[in-house]
């Protein structure tokens, strides 16, 4: 690669310098200014004239932005140093990710999940099945779902450190964010983008749904962003949930089918309310099942349809599945008596499948005390809906709990006066009683003194209920 057509590729204007930096050129590693050593390329959606002159110093090989401020392009220009700017820096993230899988893992076969709900069990599902038969797998799922975003060059630089470190990778597991954006601008066909460059064999589309208000604004905008996947996954595989409409409209070229009950497909899994059902045969029963809630069900319909269309034994398959425990806040237990529960319940559909689930696991005289973290710094629209679904969740047996958590969050997550306001309002309209806390221990600790043994406490929402494991481990 040449500078030229790195810039080229990227629709980026070569400033500065007209060859890379360093003596050695580039070394083939994409990462971040902190991280970068001689020859590496540093994306950064924007940098200062002090991150081009660190840059200098450290030797790298190019700065690639899309927001120079400061004085970065006289620096540039001062230092003889390689800037590259581009319109959108997506465009260099994914040549980055395409770069790296190409020089690091050319031989990685891979798998690509995107949708609204589900993708990080569903990912991390398909690398636990995969690493449990003793492949060397690569995922960017992690619990606090971090590295999905694919608007940094954090995956590429995953996979190559992991390469260096470990050896070659069999399979790449990747999870892409359905809709992206930056400082509220949405980045058009980021799902489509990133799976291009991806290159998967196999590509998850586990649901259309709202959520990222802002970026976009009725499910519409949401079906076409996810509705250019299938043409980036090609000739693979399309994993795709029979049960959502709106999946059901994408035109995949080899599409496999996933159900919550009977279809009759041959290129399908299902679940019959036994179990999970493969080409007319049981291969996994409720008992084996790690968790029987029906929207984990169909992540784990999901990850065996993929698996299966990357040629895995049903054997390896359902050993992986029997054997497999739940990320972080994934409906996860975290006490007894009273029974807590976790999950990451952040968006409206989210929010109603959870307390659906959980309300099935009430007796007779138990309350279901649902203590619900408010997005924070995400607009009033998202919290519209997302009390809206609590609204139509509601019933006699839910004690309603609300979490500014203004103790744990940063400025980047905290809730605002008009979606705090948005919250109350449209409770006290519907006539849903309801208790509020600033701060998240003292909305934990209160709730915990005033359940009985017998009630279960489900604790929702994103960043805001993040920490609450650990201030629940104290108050506990």
């Amino acid at each position: 690669m040449n500078i030229q057509d790195l810039a080229k590729s990227i629709h980026g204007e070569l400033i500065g310098n007209d060859d890379f930096f360093s003596i050695d050129g580039f070394t083939g590693k994409f990462t971040f200014l902190n991280d970068s050593h001689t020859g590496d390329i540093v994306i950064r959606h924007w940098i200062n004239a002090t991150g081009v002159e660190i840059a200098f110093n450290k030797n790298i090989a190019c700065l690639i932005t899309q927001t120079p401020n400061d004085g970065a392009i006289e620096m540039a220009e001062r230092l003889n140093f390689p800037l590259i700017i581009t319109d959108k820096v997506e465009l260099a993230n994914a040549y980055a990710l395409s770069h790296t899988i190409n020089k690091y893992s050319p031989n990685s076969t891979n798998v690509v999940i995107t949708g609204t709900n589900g993708k990080s069990t569903t990912s991390h599902l398909i690398y636990h099945i995969l690493n449990n038969a003793g492949y060397h797998v690569l995922t960017n799922t992690d619990s606090e779902s971090e590295f999905n975003t694919l608007i940094d060059p954090m995956v590429s630089k995953l996979i190559s450190d992991e390469v260096i470190e470990n050896g070659e990778l069999d399979y790449l597991v990747i999870e892409v964010s359905e809709v992206q954006g930056w400082l509220g601008n949405l980045m058009e066909n980021h799902a489509a983008l990133m799976s291009e460059a991806i290159n998967p064999k196999v590509g998850v589309i586990t649901n259309i749904a709202m959520d990222h208000i802002g970026l976009v604004n009725s499910i519409d905008d949401v079906f076409d962003e996810i509705s250019t996947v299938p043409k980036a996954i090609g000739d693979g595989t399309c994993i795709l949930n029979h049960d959502d409409d709106l999946v059901m409209k994408l035109d995949a070229k080899n599409p496999f089918y996933t159900s919550m009950s009977p279809i009759s497909d041959e290129n399908a899994v299902y679940y019959n309310g036994e179990g999970i059902v493969f080409m007319d045969k049981l291969i996994l029963t409720n008992d084996e099942l790690p968790f029987r809630s029906a929207h984990f069900i169909q992540n784990i319909l999901s990850a065996i349809g993929a698996t299966i269309s990357l040629g895995l034994d049903i054997d390896v398959i359902t050993d992986g599945v029997k054997s497999y425990k739940a990320l972080n806040r994934r409906f996860a237990k975290l006490n007894d008596e009273p029974l807590i529960l976790d999950d990451f319940a952040h968006n409206p559909d989210g929010i109603k499948a959870t307390i659906s689930e959980t309300k099935k696991l009430l007796g007779d005289n138990r309350t279901l005390h649902v203590v619900c973290a408010i997005r924070g710094s995400r607009g009033v629209e998202i919290n519209q809906l997302n009390v809206d679904a609590l609204v139509q969740s509601m019933d006699d047996s839910i004690d309603l709990i609300l979490s500014s958590s203004n103790d744990v969050v940063n400025d980047l997550n905290f809730v605002e006066d008009d979606e705090r306001e948005v919250f109350f309002k449209t409770l006290n309209e519907n006539n849903v009683e309801f208790t509020h806390y600033d701060n998240l221990r003292d909305c934990l600790s209160e709730t915990y003194k005033k359940a009985d043994k017998k009630d279960i406490i489900l604790l929702i929402g994103a960043q805001g209920m993040d920490p609450a494991e650990s201030l629940l481990n104290d108050i506990i």
